[in-house]
């Protein structure tokens, strides 16, 4: 007579396995979470300042191509620009071309072209002019070469910025000499106060 012989084979994971393995996980985790947040908030940032540079080249543009002035600034209320840069940001046309004019949106002769939303939570968006104005030739008329500077909240290392020359170029910061520090085109480090 013979007899049947069954061998179970267990499959699975050991405890021991198990917590060599997670172990193991924890280690990598602790390694890469620090680099992934600094990579989230380098987007982020990249992000706003990509965001800015289009926002800006669109008022410039678009007071070249309708032959007016055209206003970026922070709204408030009244429909008047503000000195709040972390707020919406608008660009509007100004009707009749006036330094009065290029305060106040009037909703009856003007258009809002495009909006901003405001900076992200706890970031600092500052500009060191109290507003924006481009003439139909493309030139600020606003003042004088300016700048935005964008500074993430708990990375100022990773502060980054967007030129405005009074001919209506713009540009961004750069880090020009490897220090990990984005400079201006002065070669100033981009700072927030």
């Amino acid at each position: 007579m013979s007899e049947n012989k069954f061998h179970i084979k267990s499959s699975g994971f050991t405890v021991v396995e198990l917590l060599v393995g997670i172990a193991i996980l924890g280690i990598i985790t602790a390694i890469a979470l620090p680099n992934f947040t600094s990579f989230l908030v380098k987007t982020r940032v990249d992000n706003q300042i990509s965001e800015l540079h289009r926002l800006v080249s669109n008022a410039r543009n678009a007071a070249i191509n309708s032959g007016q002035n055209v206003t970026l600034c922070p709204l408030s209320t009244g429909n008047k620009c503000g000195t709040s840069w972390q707020n919406q940001l608008s660009i509007f046309t100004n009707s009749d071309n006036s330094s009065a004019n290029n305060r106040v949106f009037d909703s009856n002769t003007e258009s809002i072209l495009k909006v901003k939303d405001k900076a992200g939570d706890g970031d600092t968006l500052q500009f060191d002019q109290a507003i924006i104005v481009f003439s139909p030739s493309g030139r600020l008329v606003s003042g004088a070469n300016s700048k935005f500077s964008y500074c993430p909240k708990g990375y100022a290392n990773f502060s980054r910025a967007v030129s405005i020359s009074l001919t209506g170029r713009v540009s961004t910061s750069a880090d020009i000499d490897g220090s990990g520090k984005e400079k201006d085109r002065n070669g100033n480090v981009i700072t927030c106060s």
